[in-house]
């Protein structure tokens, strides 16, 4: 009698022997994706490299992991270590992050609504090389309803995030901007495509607006290239960091 042999499953464990015995090497390697699901599901974060920018640096963010138990050193295991401010990369403000007394009473990234967080999105194009004034705002034409906005500027065209050193120009929200905003729709989630939603020049001014009611979450340095302007389901899933005033994010379109 012949026993029945089955092909993946020996697939498998060929592959896994060669896992265990160290010798997967070359010819596999990480199938790294920006969208999945042909064409479905887009990752929207930023991946956290030494060249990634970081606040005001022209160094990026240089240094941030480090492996501090190494398997090739006799650990049983490989072990990293992180070290960043939690505004690096794809991240969220929580309301204490420029106003104080939000800051001691405890209003963190632990404390933001993720009903906030996940739900319907409008992905819009600003009109290039502009910063958002309330003016800027306006043209946009954004419906009464619409709790979520993700706002593309050139700073994906000029594909700043890509850049390790800190570039103050990038295009953001002025204070009048912000203050339309608040006045004028319904937006809860304000995300952009560099470090900071608020222009450099007027950034503690526009966060304040932005976050004094605490109701309306910044989501910052988000990927939009690649993606077209609509409606998505959005879902962002902050890390839960008791005491910090931001987190990084991982962020995902689903069409």
């Amino acid at each position: 009698m012949t026993r029945s042999v089955n092909f993946p499953l020996l697939g498998l464990a060929a592959t896994l022997f060669l896992v265990v015995s160290g010798k997967l090497t070359d010819d596999v390697k990480p199938n790294r994706l920006e969208v999945y699901g042909g064409g479905k599901i887009f990752d929207i974060s930023h991946r956290y490299t030494p060249e990634m920018p970081a606040w005001e640096s022209k160094e990026g963010l240089s240094n941030h992991l480090r492996l501090i138990a190494s398997m090739k050193n006799g650990s049983f295991a490989n072990v990293s270590e992180m070290k960043l401010s939690v505004h690096s990369g794809t991240h969220v403000d929580a309301p204490g992050h420029f106003i104080d007394e939000y800051y001691d009473a405890g209003f963190d990234s632990d404390s933001l609504d993720l009903q906030t967080l996940n739900g319907p999105a409008l992905l819009v194009d600003v009109p290039r090389d502009k910063n958002i004034t309330a003016e800027v705002m306006e043209s946009l034409h954004i419906p009464r309803g619409v709790r979520r906005v993700l706002f593309r500027t050139s700073n994906t065209d000029k594909r700043l995030m890509f850049k390790k050193e800190f570039d103050s120009s990038f295009s953001g929200f002025m204070t009048d901007g912000a203050k339309w905003l608040v006045e004028n729709t319904d937006i809860k989630l304000v995300g952009l495509d560099y470090l900071s939603f608020a222009a450099f020049d007027e950034s503690p001014a526009t966060h304040k607006v932005i976050l004094r009611g605490r109701d309306i979450i910044p989501v910052e340095a988000l990927k939009l290239d690649g993606v077209e302007a609509g409606m998505y389901s959005l879902h962002c899933l902050p890390l839960r960091l008791v005491g910090a005033e931001g987190a990084p994010t991982r962020c995902i379109l689903i069409k």
